[in-house]
């Protein structure tokens, strides 16, 4: 963990950096990737199968049989807990819908907007070093509750060819239409492209390795929408004197342990936090399963001390955090100086796990700073907004003067004669 005291604003800039890594080779490995899936459908799909995952599969499409043994297999009590997780996350999203009004702009003039699912997406749910079944509850949901008619979910099998039974348990609650045991860029471009057996799909979300954002993408530039560009976790935590080291220091492991390239920064304007933090860091790490996940992302993790709240907060607005915990006594306050964070967890007691797995908010966020100009996945995220207008001929009469002439002055005669005729008619 690196401790910086009081930087200048001029070194600020270096701070704000994330971890990089050079995507050239690895582009062209995907766009290989794709580009077989593409042409060869199901074939390509288990022959990469076999190469990344290790699996021979007669099958991509979990059966009616693997959900049902998946039911088995999951506790009664990981079940409640999943139940409650969907149930919150419901009712955070249907408070979403949008509630389209009719507005005359003018007399006879009526606009409106109406919103309308997108018709199939695709979810794609990591299966690696983490099972991330929580992710299945927080895209399926509102894709349910937004009116999608197909959910296509993929995430990669085990050697035994058999998907996480957590995470078809949670496709079963949250409604999932079709899932199929297929991961990495292969499952991207089965999405993307369609095969004999993977629906095309209209729109993908989920998270996923450097090799899926890298596919995601790619496949967004001409053949399917995205959620968002994304990089590995990052989270940054504000703290002052009123904090617990032991709360904060945990905060920081957590998102520590999802990857090597994760990234960590706690700000404070008080020292002696700082410092205890970094000792509780060092204990609770040496007790983690994943320490040593952990510990490589903590070498580009940042301690930063400043002079106050105010500059803390400018420090926190210009990284752009995918998670942001204000642990503070004054977190409403400092909460209203937030300009850029994908999801925000005000005082000691909202960890960012909360927001993970069950407070209902959803966990599919921007990263690596895209904060400033994206939103988390929402109900939004599933839906098109379609505009009308409908114009009477007192609408033409109120705006077709002024269609016609700045029709004129662009030079485009077939856009002004289309009011004109209906000027005329009127007219008569």
């Amino acid at each position: 963990m690196n401790l910086i005291k009081y930087p200048t604003r001029e070194e600020w800039p270096s701070l704000l950096m994330r971890p990089h890594k050079d995507l050239t080779i690895l582009r062209q490995t995907v766009e290989n990737v794709l580009d077989d899936v593409r042409q060869q459908g199901d074939e390509a799909v288990r022959r990469y199968e076999r190469k990344f995952d290790g699996v021979e599969l007669a099958d991509l499409r979990v059966s009616e049989a693997e959900m049902l043994e998946a039911e088995s297999l999951v506790s009664d009590e990981l079940k409640e807990a999943l139940s409650l997780a969907h149930h919150n996350i419901s009712a955070f999203h249907e408070a979403q819908r949008f509630e389209g009004r009719k507005i005359e702009t003018v007399p006879g003039v009526t606009c409106w907007q109406k919103a309308v699912a997108i018709e199939r997406v695709g979810l794609y749910v990591p299966g690696g070093t983490a099972p991330l079944f929580s992710t299945v509850l927080m895209l399926a949901t509102p894709a349910r509750i937004a009116g999608c008619k197909d959910i296509v979910l993929c995430s990669p099998p085990n050697r035994e060819g058999r998907l996480h039974p957590a995470i078809l348990v949670a496709a079963r609650i949250a409604g999932v239409d079709h899932i199929f045991k297929i991961g990495g860029v292969q499952a991207i471009g089965a999405m993307a492209y369609g095969t004999e057996s993977v629906p095309k799909v209209c729109k993908i979300f989920g998270p996923g390795n450097q090799y899926v954002m890298a596919a995601k993408q790619a496949v967004s530039l001409g053949d399917v929408a995205i959620d968002m560009p994304a990089g590995p976790s990052e989270v940054a935590v504000v703290a002052d004197e009123t904090s617990n080291p032991v709360f904060v220091a945990a905060d920081l492991l957590s998102q520590a342990e999802h990857g090597m390239d994760s990234q960590v920064v706690l700000v404070s304007w008080c020292e002696g936090v700082l410092k205890q933090v970094q000792k509780e860091v060092e204990r609770q790490l040496a007790l983690l399963p994943r320490r040593e996940m952990a510990s490589s992302s903590l070498l580009h993790s940042r301690f930063v001390l400043v002079h106050d709240a105010s500059e803390a907060m400018d420090f926190i607005n210009a990284y752009a955090p995918e998670h942001l915990i204000l642990s503070v006594d004054a977190c409403e306050q400092l909460a209203e100086q937030v300009v850029n964070a994908g999801s925000v967890f005000l005082g000691h007691y909202s960890c960012e796990s909360a927001g993970d797995y069950a407070s209902g908010t959803n966990h599919t966020l921007p990263t690596s700073g895209y904060a400033r100009a994206y939103s988390g996945v929402s109900l939004d995220s599933f839906i098109r907004k379609i505009t009308f207008q409908k114009l009477t001929h007192e609408g033409v009469h109120s705006i077709g003067r002024a269609v016609e002439l700045m029709a004129e002055n662009e030079q485009l005669d077939a856009h002004k004669n289309a009011m004109t005729v209906r000027l005329q008619s009127i007219s008569h």
